[in-house]
């Protein structure tokens, strides 16, 4: 297969290298374009006030991997930039993003520059997958990286769904402590929100914002409880956001513009 992998980690980390030269070893043509810096939780920012550069960065990667560049902007800049510029997207074949240092569960999804460079592919029509490693202590991708090989080969191509992507989160754990795999749904797994309030030295206030996990789920058909007891997670996700059950509701409602306020 002809595979663009992105991440939103940057092209140094350790978990879009290891992806990408397993998978070279498979056999697949594998090509790079991702950050040149960590940029996770930029969800799908794009640049649009300054040049986007790509320098290629093949010392990074194993001799195998086709080509690899790294790209001065988001991950959807860099997964757009290397299906528009720097390969011949009616090749590729799958937009693969990750190995995500850190699970995207749930509302993650949301804000994952990692799920959303792989979002750029569906939004393209092409087969698109957004891989994460459900912990940040970088001792598993190989776990990730040796599930994702073996899973390209189970999924059946010709039955894909078009603008969709599969979310798979993997438990940081060897691959023989692997319980299995489940077919999931996003569950609920959100941050509480923590600011910080600090002074500069002129006395002027800023913020600090970070937050807390907080896990309420305990139906295990979704992600969050997958991977808590520790089997792969997949779950396909899609970019519209549409309400269909509320539709009708609202159509009910028979709405007017009559009393619109005119200029």
């Amino acid at each position: 297969m002809r595979i663009l992998i992105s991440n939103d980690d940057g092209a140094h980390a350790p978990g879009i290298r290891t992806l990408a030269n397993h998978l070279a070893e498979l056999g697949h043509e594998i090509t790079i374009g991702a950050p040149d810096r960590e940029r996770s939780t930029t969800g799908h920012c794009l640049t649009l006030h300054k040049p986007l550069r790509a320098e290629e960065v093949a010392e990074l990667y194993s001799p195998k991997v086709h080509k690899a560049w790294r790209i001065n902007g988001t991950p959807c800049d860099a997964a757009k930039l290397a299906m528009n510029m720097l390969m011949d997207i009616s090749s590729i074949d799958l937009v693969l993003s990750g190995i995500n240092r850190g699970p995207n569960l749930g509302t993650d999804v949301i804000y994952s520059g990692t799920v959303s460079a792989a979002t750029e592919g569906a939004i393209r029509g092409i087969p698109a997958i957004a891989v994460s490693l459900a912990n940040f202590d970088d001792l598993h991708y190989h776990t990730a990286a040796g599930f994702i090989g073996e899973f390209l080969t189970q999924i059946r191509w010709s039955e894909f769904p078009k603008h969709t992507i599969f979310n798979v989160n993997v438990p940081p754990v060897e691959p023989s402590e692997l319980a299995g795999v489940r077919v999931t749904r996003l569950g609920l797994h959100r941050f509480r929100d923590i600011f910080e309030k600090r002074m500069d030295l002129r006395g002027h206030p800023y913020f600090w914002q970070t937050g807390v996990v907080e896990d309420h789920e305990e139906d295990p058909d979704t992600d969050v409880i997958a991977i808590k007891q520790n089997y792969v997670s997949v779950t396909p996700i899609h970019y519209d956001m549409t309400r269909y059950d509320y539709l009708p509701v609202l159509e009910n409602l028979h709405l007017s513009s009559n009393q619109a306020v005119s200029r």
